[in-house]
């Protein structure tokens, strides 16, 4: 994938972009709230933007690999590049605002601290759509956790943070009909997501799914790495690197064999396990577990996204009508200023910021951050 040029984007002002709010700080950059005083003065469209320091560690070229592939989306379930800026200090891109906060904060907000049947159902339709769309572009995500999946303001959910993904050589579509043809199974392609909000959640799916009863919680459905070795970023049909998050690392990650599209449905899988039961199954004592399990025989390895949606949990799901779902199980509040992180005294200038930081200590908590995920190790990477 090619570097974006700067005939080909929208471009920032550094200098006119003041700091709202601080939101988070993650691996490879840091994202504030901010509005562009040139054209928003009164701060009525504040928007995301992550700021990368530029530096000989590999992350000018992951800041610019993330960019790249936010150039390329076009989905309601993925954010959309607003502008980037590169200067000789930094590298810097804005994406639409999620008031929400993550599927991590959001789940343990809920009372026993873990999704209905319901919720996980509708929450994981939408994922499992995105990475579709992602895998069709032959990108691979490698980095699916809650912390990654933030709320809109329509209540449909984003996936967030493409550092970690790569491009890889997408799996002929003949492969996945004759897979499904083989197996008795019409797996069908990619099902285009209409961009419109006029129904209520219960006509997203079509009847009553078996798994409601089967499942605990027949509620409502609202709720209140270290790199093995250099590679570049030509296509590839499989990566070496180990990355992604401790919990959520495939086996095939682990073990150094190289690794596809299939690490996205394995993260699928430890995120739904944890929605439903508010922690990951290989946690611990388990994780050794992980090294016996064959990919080839995961849900998804051989069909893709199409296999998935065959599964009995999906039975029913309207996958046309997910964008038109008017009232999703939450919708973030305007006063939900809580979720993102307390207002900086007064507009900052964000250059200003990062010059008054003498030491790594003295950057403020992740207000992102909840109790539960400060247990979870992402495990990062120098190189690709």
């Amino acid at each position: 994938m090619e570097s974006p040029s700067p005939s080909d984007s929208l471009q920032f002002n550094l200098e006119t972009l003041k700091a709202i709010k601080f939101l988070g700080k993650g691996a490879t950059g840091t994202v504030f709230l901010v509005h562009d005083i040139a054209t928003d003065l009164t701060t009525r469209s504040p928007f995301a933007l992550k700021v990368v320091q530029r530096s000989n560690n590999g992350g000018d070229r992951r800041a610019r690999w993330e960019i790249g592939v936010l150039k390329m989306l076009h989905h309601p379930f993925l954010p959309r590049l607003l502008g980037y800026v590169e200067t000789d200090e930094f590298f810097a891109w804005g994406v639409p605002y999620c008031p929400g906060a993550d599927l991590n904060v959001l789940r343990n907000r809920q009372n026993d601290g873990v999704f209905s049947a319901g919720v996980i159902r509708f929450y994981l339709a939408e994922i499992l759509c995105a990475l579709e769309y992602l895998h069709s572009l032959g990108v691979v995500y490698r980095d699916l956790k809650p912390e990654n999946i933030l709320v809109q303001w329509s209540g449909h959910v984003t996936l967030t943070d493409f550092d970690l993904s790569r491009s890889l050589k997408k799996k002929p579509l003949s492969e996945i009909l004759s897979y499904g043809e083989k197996h008795g199974r019409q797996l069908s392609p990619e099902i285009p997501v209409r961009c419109k909000c006029r129904v209520k959640i219960i006509r997203w799916i079509a009847g009553k799914n078996r798994y409601n009863k089967a499942m605990k919680k027949p509620k409502s459905a609202r709720v209140s790495p270290v790199n093995r070795r250099k590679l570049s970023f030509s296509n590839g049909e499989r990566s070496n690197s180990f990355v992604g998050t401790e919990e959520y690392v495939s086996p095939e990650v682990v073990s150094g064999d190289g690794h596809e599209f299939a690490v996205d449905w394995w993260a699928l899988g430890i995120l739904s396990y944890e929605m439903l039961y508010g922690t990951t199954p290989f946690k611990g004592k388990n994780r050794k577990e992980t090294f016996r399990n064959d990919p080839k025989m995961r849900l998804g390895y051989h069909g893709g996204a199409c296999e998935i949606k065959e599964h009995p949990f999906f039975e029913g799901v309207r996958w046309d009508r997910l964008t038109e779902v008017l009232r999703p199980p939450f919708i973030p509040s305007r006063d939900d200023g809580e979720l993102t992180g307390k207002s900086t005294a007064g507009q900052i200038d964000i250059r200003e910021y990062f010059h008054s930081l003498k030491a790594p200590s003295s950057m403020p908590p992740s207000p992102l951050r909840s109790s539960s995920s400060k247990h979870r190790r992402s495990v990062s990477f120098t190189e690709f």
